[in-house]
């Protein structure tokens, strides 16, 4: 037990030297608000006036950068009202919804949405702000929507697969996975970012295979196998879990502050229209490597060698075993294959919106639901999940306020298994 422990201790320090060296410190920052204002195409617009203002006298002002982004600290968490200027706004245009918002602050930032033009806001899934749903309905802002929903499905789905491989094979809940999400976003910044200063093209795949070797292989190597070899019971190794995710969470904080960031390259780009709907030339090439990641992932799992052994490890491990079932051996590549596919989500999630340090805890939630939706321990059922529940959550914006739009995907996924407890594509078990 006390080398288990002492090898979690290594693995933290390991972690804050390599932020030390390669991340450069930052101490933690308050709550801000980022107003992000972009035009019909999804382009964002420099140089629009934001203000922020508080019933207790609280006032800060600041103009949209190259990325049409303003980010202005306030003081301490609250309501705050945020209002662009209008005359800085390009002739001829309107904010959609008005002007004005009004937001409550927690921690960290929070990112509130001005779309510019005119017509109806499409309450896309290119960032989480404070606007509401609720506009009219038409059918052009269903299909973008549903657009919108099938990309962060297959973000999701990235996620959710290793989630649940990993559960597949050692019944581990494992509550930081979305950190391992958050980790492969940050290891690909620190890449990217001034002192390295690679290319995205180059940082985003270097950054996935340092992730899935440090982050999946080496967490294995350090906590999860010694932690096997001691029997520690599934219930004491969730625990682990929760406590690594709060650990992850608040060391990047500390080392990289509460405000989001973004990549070097490719940070704003305008939206390219396909008949009703807009989607940047990004979005597209990302969901084109997921789709054949998670081709290629399924056809590994079950034509090769050690896919098939990974299934059968997953079915029964002590019966593997006794077949010549090389049984940790499966559990490290499994451990390995899930951080990589989820540090390619976390680079996914940080392309397309930005990389704080509370995007694989935003983004948990979803993931189990999921994982359960589809059927635990299966191959296909955390993709089958993933588009149930991505395309749920952007459709229901049309009736319920942004920031409600994850319970949507939660009350499905409670809804459907008062029906089918075993989920979409699990199979039912006979207890007793």
């Amino acid at each position: 037990m006390h080398r288990g422990v002492a090898r979690l201790v290594l693995l933290a320090i390991g972690v804050f030297a390599a932020l030390l060296a390669f991340g450069g410190v930052s101490h933690a920052a308050g709550p801000s608000i980022t107003a992000v204002v972009t035009d019909a195409d999804k382009a964002p617009i420099p140089g629009v006036g934001v203000s922020v203002t508080s019933a207790d006298g609280f006032s800060g002002t600041g103009t949209t950068d190259d990325e049409g982004m303003a980010t202005i600290p306030v003081p301490a968490s609250g309501k705050y009202t945020v209002t662009i200027d209008e005359a800085t706004i390009p002739d001829g245009q309107a904010v959609k919804d008005g002007p004005e918002r009004t937001v409550n602050v927690l921690t960290g930032d929070k990112k509130v949405l001005f779309p510019v033009g005119v017509g109806d806001s499409d309450g896309g899934g290119g960032g989480s702000g404070g606007d509401s749903g609720g506009s009219s309905i038409t059918l052009s802002r269903v299909l973008q929507l549903v657009v919108d929903g099938v990309i962060l499905s297959l973000l999701i789905a990235l996620a959710a697969l290793g989630l649940n491989l990993i559960f597949g094979t050692t019944g581990l809940t494992n509550f930081a996975h979305g950190e391992l999400l958050t980790l492969g976003a940050f290891t690909t910044l620190v890449l990217n970012a001034p002192p390295i200063g690679l290319n995205i093209l180059i940082a985003a795949p270097l950054g996935v295979i340092v992730s899935a070797l440090a982050w999946g292989w080496g967490q294995n190597q350090l906590i999860w196998r010694p932690l096997r070899r001691r029997q520690t019971g599934l219930i004491a190794a969730m625990i682990v879990t929760i406590g690594m995710a709060i650990a992850i969470r608040y060391t990047l904080l500390l080392f990289f502050g509460g405000s989001p960031r973004s990549y070097e390259q490719f940070a704003g780009q305008p939206g390219v229209e396909i008949g009703p709907v807009f989607i940047t030339p990004k979005s597209m090439v990302l969901s084109a490597l997921a789709v054949a990641i998670l081709a290629a992932t399924v056809l590994w799992l079950r034509s090769s060698r050690i896919g098939k052994a990974t299934r059968a490890v997953s079915d029964n491990p002590a019966l593997a075993s006794a077949s010549g079932v090389n049984v940790e051996r499966v559990i490290a590549v499994v451990w390995t294959l899930g951080a990589g596919l989820a540090a390619f989500a976390g680079v996914f999630l940080g392309m397309t919106q930005n990389v704080i340090w509370t995007m694989g805890q935003y983004l948990l939630l979803v993931l189990f639901a999921s994982v359960v939706l589809g059927g635990l321990g299966t191959i296909g059922g955390a993709i089958v999940g993933a588009f149930v529940v991505g395309i749920t959550v952007q459709l229901s914006t049309l009736i319920v306020p942004t920031e409600l739009k994850t319970a949507a995907a939660l009350a499905l996924m409670i809804l459907l298994l008062l029906i089918r407890p075993q989920g979409l594509l699990g199979r039912a078990e006979r207890v007793g």
